[in-house]
This record gives C-alpha cells, structure tokens and sequence, in this order.
C-alpha cells in the first residue's frame, strides 16, 4: 500500500496518536476515511464527486444540501476542466517560475509543502524533488490526475479535502501555497487567507486582479466577459464546452495575441489584453478559455486591497511581475 511507510508523516499531519492503514480505508482518531488509488477522501460523503461515489459505492447518509461555503458547481468545473486537460505541459515551467519567483526554492529541501487547490498538480511537479514532504490538497476530481502526474514521487500524501474544513492540524505546513483558487470559492478570498494563517506560518497565494493597474478599456473588456460567463457557466453539456472553447480560442484569444506581438514591435504589448499569452501553445491556452469562461464565481482584489492582509501577517510581500496578484505572507 502506499502510505505503509507513512504512518508517522500522517500522524504528523493530522495531528493524531492514533493511525491505522487498512486495505481501503485511513482511520484516525477513530474516524475512517476511504482511501481511493491513493487518494485519502477527507470530504463527508455528501460533498463527494459522483464518479467517486460510484466507485465508493456509496449510499450516501448525509444532507444532500450544501453550505454556504461550499460551490457543487465549481467542484464539478474545475473536476471536469482537468480530466480534459490532464497533461503538464513546458508552458507550467515557465508558470511555476513565475509564480514562485518570491521564494528561495533552494531552502525548501527539508520543508514539508502543502499545495492547496492542487488541481492535476502541475506546480507540485516541479517541486516534488525540492521539498522533503509534499501534501496535495484538492476537492475535485483532478486530484486523481494529480496522483498520476506524481506517480513517480514518493514524497507525496494526496487529499481530497474542502480547504474549509480540514481536519488536519495547525501549523501542519512549513510552506503552503494556494494558486488560482480562492478566487473561485463562494466566500471572501482574503478572509479565506487569513484563515490559511491556521496552516502554515508562510504563504504564497496568487488572487486575480481587478485590472487596478491596466488602461480603463481593460476593464470594459473584463465587464463583456463576466457578462457572457453568467450566461453560459451552467452549461455542463462536454460538446457546448469544447466547441465554445474553440471559437473563443480562434476568434478572441489568437488575434489578440497576435495583436500583441505586433504592438510589442513598439513597446506597446502592455496595451493589449492577454499579453501573458505569448508563445504559449493552443493546450494552454484551450485550458486557460476553459477556466475563464465556466468557472461561475471570479472574485478580484487590487494591490492595495491585497497589502491590507499585514493587519493578520508580519509581512506581505506582493510580486511586481506577472501574473498580477501573486503574493507572499509571513507570520
């Protein structure tokens, strides 16, 4: 079994004295858990994906309504986006560079790291040969994909959990990172950082910006968009989503880009909407339309509203480099 010789990291984890291994099943503290291919299920069974009750066999006990922190829909979005798009790709590299350009990813070797929100685990790829521990944390079904993205890692626990309630216990992290996520909970983002505090005293979240730093035409473009998300995010037919994606990819996102690069010939890239987007392949950028337009909850914060965070931390560091705002909290 995998977590055979991890009993102790997950008693660590969890904070428990007692911890038990079964064939199909994690008991701590005389609380069972499913394990499925090597996926440790923290979600109570009402909040689970239907494909893993199907395979739990589950007869559900539980109420089948869902708190106000918890969006089904959003679970079965980003489920759905990262079965489609499974694979990492030379575009992450770059991301996973950019992303972590505030950390000294050189002092990570005896560090146990927690990726929040994992999804497929493409920035946990990059860093499980870094750290000493690696803990992915996912509450859809791309911790699967997860799981086999990191097949060749040994230093890794994978947790299908709600980052709201976790049962895992404080301080359990020495640096945990949440990228791309928060943002797209249904509860204030930055409350939900500073509850990230709990966790681990260091931090590197990225939240999407309000445009606080772009011309106002930006911002009317963000406005159209948000609008026709409304419309169609509750779509979950595959072929509507992937016929739609194209027509986004080939009619808004490739001119654009290539509007970009002509505008760059005179320092004026800046000036045009998904410039992040030079010299990325079509799958990134297929994943990207998918994420942006199906994807119902999209919070955005500013620079000075993310600089409000030290009223919780010592220290709040945010990059000056795209993707804007990624930031680093130190307690």
């Amino acid at each position: 079994m995998y977590y055979s010789n991890k009993i102790a990291l997950l008693k660590d984890i969890f904070g428990a004295d007692h911890c038990e291994l079964k064939i199909d099943r994690l008991v701590i503290a005389e609380k069972e858990f499913p394990i499925l291919n090597d996926v440790i299920i923290l979600l109570e069974p009402s909040k689970w994906p239907a494909a893993v009750r199907n395979k739990l066999r589950a007869n559900e006990t539980g109420s089948s309504e869902f708190s106000s922190d918890f969006a089904e829909d959003i679970q079965f979005s980003f489920g759905a986006e990262w079965v489609k798009y499974p694979h990492i790709l030379e575009e992450h590299k770059r991301d996973f560079a950019s992303y972590f350009d505030l950390v000294d990813l050189g002092s990570f070797r005896n560090l146990r790291v927690c990726d929040l929100g994992c999804g497929i685990g493409r920035w946990s790829f990059f860093l499980a040969d870094k750290c000493r521990e690696l803990v992915l944390v996912d509450f859809s079904e791309a911790i699967f994909v997860a799981r086999e993205n990191l097949r060749k890692s040994n230093n890794t626990i994978f947790i299908m959990g709600d980052l709201t309630c976790l049962p895992l216990r404080e301080q359990f992290a020495d640096f945990l990172f949440c990228l791309g996520v928060l943002h797209h909970l249904p509860f204030d983002a930055l409350k939900a950082v500073r509850k990230l505090k709990k966790f681990s005293a260091l931090l590197l979240v990225y939240l999407y910006y309000s445009l606080d730093n772009r011309a106002w035409f930006h911002r009317v473009l963000l406005s159209a968009v948000t609008a026709l998300r409304s419309l169609i995010t509750h779509v979950r037919v595959p072929i509507f989503r992937s016929v739609f994606v194209e027509l986004v990819l080939w009619l808004v996102y490739c001119p654009l880009i290539a509007l970009g690069r002509f505008f760059n010939l005179f320092g004026l890239a800046h000036l045009i909407p998904l410039e992040y987007y030079k010299g990325m392949s079509l799958k990134r950028i297929r994943q990207d339309v998918y994420d942006r337009f199906f994807t119902r909850i999209e919070q955005r914060f500013s620079r000075k509203e993310i600089m409000a965070l030290s009223d919780t931390f010592k220290k709040v560091k945010v990059s000056e480099k795209m993707p804007f705002w990624h930031f680093l909290c130190i307690n």
